[in-house]
C-alpha cells in the first residue's frame, strides 16, 4: 500500500514538474524564471483535469476521442480557426488609433477575454457572444505555442532550416512528418493561405511575410541558447513557413476535420 502510494506521488510530482518546465519555456509568460502561483496550480491540477493546452498532439487527440471519435484534427484547432473566419478575421482592419480590431493574426486580444475563452474551450464549450476576431486568434496562437512538442518535431528542425530557401524541398519535409503533425500543420497552412489571398491582404495589410513572421515561432522551436544562432535561424524559420504558404497544395485537406 505504502509502496503503491509512493509510486503514485512520485509520478504525480514528475508530471507536474514537466508541465512547469514546459510553461517556463513556451507558455504565455515565456522568459520568467519563477513560475507563478497560477502556473503551479495549473500544473498540479493538470493530472486530474487534462487540458487541451500544453499537451502533445497525441494527448489532445486522446482527450477528444470519446467526444469526437471520427475527427482527424484537434477540435480546439478547427473550432478556433472557424471562429476567427466566422468573425471576418480575414477582412478585419480599422484605422490605427481608432480601434485595435486590426490584423487578427498579429494584434493580441485582451488577455482577460482570451483567458475566459480558454476556460470555455477547455470545457468543450462552443464559444458564444464573441465579436472581436483577435480573441480566438490569440487563443489559437497560444494553443500552437503551448504544444508540448512543437508542431514540427525537434528531430525535423535542422531539415527544415536547411531547406528554408527551397519551397519545393520544404513541402517534401512537411509531407514526411508524422501523420498527425502533417495534418495539423497543413490545416494551419491552409488557414494562412486564406489570409494570403491578395483581396484579403489589401484589407488586413498582413502579407505573406507578416504571416510567416507571426506563425513561424508557433511551428518551429530553435533549441540553441546561442543568440547568434537564434537570430539567424529566425530568418530561416520565417522563410520556411513563407515557402509553405506559397507552394504547399492543401486541397487534400478539404473536408478533413
Amino acid at each position: 500500500m505504502c509502496q503503491g502510494l509512493w509510486v503514485a506521488i512520485s509520478s504525480y510530482a514528475k508530471y507536474c514538474y514537466r508541465k512547469l518546465q514546459k510553461a517556463a519555456l513556451t507558455g504565455a509568460k515565456k522568459g520568467l524564471q519563477k513560475p507563478s502561483l497560477e502556473e503551479i496550480k495549473h500544473a498540479r491540477n493538470a493530472i486530474f483535469s487534462p487540458s487541451m493546452f500544453g499537451s502533445s498532439l497525441e494527448e489532445v487527440m486522446a482527450l477528444q476521442k470519446e467526444r469526437y471519435p471520427d475527427r482527424e484534427l484537434p477540435w480546439v484547432q478547427t473550432r478556433l480557426s472557424e471562429e476567427v473566419l466566422g468573425l471576418n478575421g480575414d477582412q478585419t482592419r480599422l484605422s490605427a488609433g481608432v480601434s485595435r480590431r486590426e490584423r487578427p493574426c498579429r494584434v493580441p486580444g485582451d488577455i482577460d477575454e482570451v483567458n475566459a475563452l480558454k476556460l470555455q474551450v477547455d470545457q468543450w464549450k462552443v464559444p458564444t457572444g464573441l465579436e472581436d476576431p483577435h480573441i480566438p486568434a490569440s487563443l489559437l496562437k497560444l494553443w500552437y505555442r503551448e504544444l508540448e512538442e512543437p508542431l514540427i518535431p525537434h528531430e525535423h528542425y535542422e531539415e527544415c532550416i536547411s531547406h528554408y530557401d527551397s519551397p519545393e524541398d520544404a513541402v517534401k519535409v512537411v509531407l514526411g512528418l508524422p501523420r498527425i503533425n502533417k495534418l495539423v500543420l497543413c490545416y494551419l497552412i491552409r488557414f494562412l493561405q486564406v489570409f494570403a489571398q491578395p483581396a484579403n491582404v489589401a484589407v488586413t495589410k498582413m502579407d505573406i511575410n507578416n504571416l510567416a513572421m507571426v506563425m513561424a515561432p508557433n511551428c518551429l522551436r530553435c533549441q540553441s541558447d546561442d543568440p547568434r544562432v537564434i537570430f539567424e535561424n529566425t530568418r530561416k524559420e520565417m522563410s520556411f513557413i513563407r515557402g509553405l504558404v506559397q507552394r504547399l497544395d492543401t486541397s487534400f485537406m478539404e473536408g478533413i476535420l
